[in-house]
């Protein structure tokens, strides 16, 4: 099994499972090894996949240019692509255990 957040040269990457058509946005807890991340958005049109950016870009403080999906964009299962940020300070961010992440 990887790990839920891998460093890349430019930041890190972070599995995460998506619950779209939630009763409220939130992030947490970690499922399956990888991070539930719940959005009000439906599937439909990248809404679902824009609510996740916005939401993953307020929680880390960064801009939502530095976020980008790069594997699962059809699925509920992604891979997000987070830009200056290390592991650290992500499983900081996130309010996460460092044994979550691993």
């Amino acid at each position: 099994m990887s790990a839920m957040i891998r460093t890349v040269a430019d930041g890190v990457l972070i599995d995460i499972l998506v619950h779209p058509r939630a009763s409220s946005a939130r992030i947490g807890p970690v499922h399956g090894g990888r991070l539930k991340v719940a959005v009000t958005s439906p599937p439909v049109d990248g809404a679902a996949n824009t609510a996740v950016i916005e939401l993953l870009a307020r929680s880390l403080k960064r801009p939502r240019r530095d976020l980008e999906i790069t594997s699962g964009a059809g699925s509920r299962q992604k891979t997000v692509h987070v830009r200056g940020i290390d592991r650290a300070a992500m499983i900081a961010a996130l309010g996460l255990e460092p044994g979550d992440a691993a």
